[in-house]
């Protein structure tokens, strides 16, 4: 399955959502209105609201609330991006140049807040605001304690498990939770057929994380002995997985509590989580979470769409990026 096959499927749905982003991001500021159509152009898969789309069909339909909800998670997701490069001082995404790199980051953070304030604008003209808007703001905010949490962590170095799945809850699979519940919500999808979408996506973000975090041990080219996580003290499902029973977690914390100052212990680290398991740790659980997030799908009727929900869950054990 690839996102042209998604798009074939979705149609006029997909096409609609587009045509709402792009017409709420439209100023009269040049400036905003020429950074705004750069990230159009380089808006990624689409994802999230993919997802919201093929949800509402499998739990019975789509309508003009669907639409609004698609737009607004991928409106949230993208101003989140424009913060985040923000904050990690990224320089490309998805290998082109970052507003913070292009115009600083004053721009990029003005940039994002606009993106916002476009989602919750879409909300608000929606049939179901009196929902949506707890809802988004709640998500929000667990994208905004993920982030902190994880900066916390990083600076700690002291990460437990419990640590790194609320993490990955709040910065990720909590975007993937609302993406999918708005959906069953647009269609007023029963009370178990909501229960069934909230839970597929928030599994289904779960495993997305653990995945990325996989890749940035196993299948990430960054020029460097070890991904990028791991170079900025962020202890991941892979490290944690080797941990375990290791009988030197105190040295191998130390080791990247320094790797500031000792950034050759990082190719030590990448090694000690291959040699412990650490990645077959973390694939472990990310076969469970896609099984959870399968399960969870079971209430809704046999369609094309929820075939293709399945089938987004079960692409993060072979997916390369």
């Amino acid at each position: 399955m690839t996102p042209e096959d998604i798009r074939n499927i979705l149609g006029s749905d997909f096409e609609a959502v587009k045509d709402l982003v792009r017409s709420r991001l439209s100023s009269s500021v040049p400036l905003l209105q020429e950074v705004n159509g750069s990230l159009l152009e380089h808006s990624g898969k689409m994802m999230r609201p993919s997802l919201c789309l093929l949800m509402a069909r499998a739990c019975g339909g789509s309508n003009d609330d669907t639409i609004r909800y698609a737009a607004a998670v991928e409106l949230l997701h993208n101003s989140t991006l424009l913060h985040d490069d923000v904050a990690d001082d990224s320089d490309l995404r998805r290998g082109v140049p970052t507003v913070k790199s292009r115009l600083g980051a004053v721009p990029a953070v003005l940039v994002g807040d606009f993106w916002l304030a476009r989602s919750i604008d879409v909300i608000l003209g929606s049939g179901h605001h009196g929902w949506a808007v707890p809802a988004f703001s709640k998500t929000l905010g667990d994208l905004a304690e993920g982030e902190m949490l994880q900066q916390q962590k990083a600076f700690s170095c002291d990460t437990s498990e419990e640590d790194y799945k609320q993490i990955i809850y709040c910065k990720t699979a909590s975007l993937f939770e609302l993406s999918c519940s708005c959906a069953a919500v647009s269609v007023d999808a029963s009370k178990e057929f909501f229960d069934a979408a909230k839970a597929y996506g928030k599994a289904l973000g779960m495993a997305f994380q653990i995945k990325d975090d996989i890749l940035d041990y196993t299948g990430v080219d960054l020029g460097k002995p070890c991904g990028r996580d791991l170079a900025e003290r962020k202890i991941t499902l892979p490290l944690l997985g080797a941990l375990k029973d290791s009988g030197c977690e105190p040295e191998i914390r130390g080791m990247v509590r320094s790797l500031p100052e000792h950034p050759e212990n990082c190719e030590k680290l990448a090694a000690f989580v291959s040699d412990r398991g650490g990645i077959a740790y973390a694939q472990q659980q990310l076969h469970s979470f896609i099984c959870e997030a399968i399960s969870a799908l079971a209430p809704l009727p046999a369609s094309r769409e929820k075939e293709m929900l399945e089938e987004f869950a079960r692409l993060n054990e072979i997916r390369e990026k």
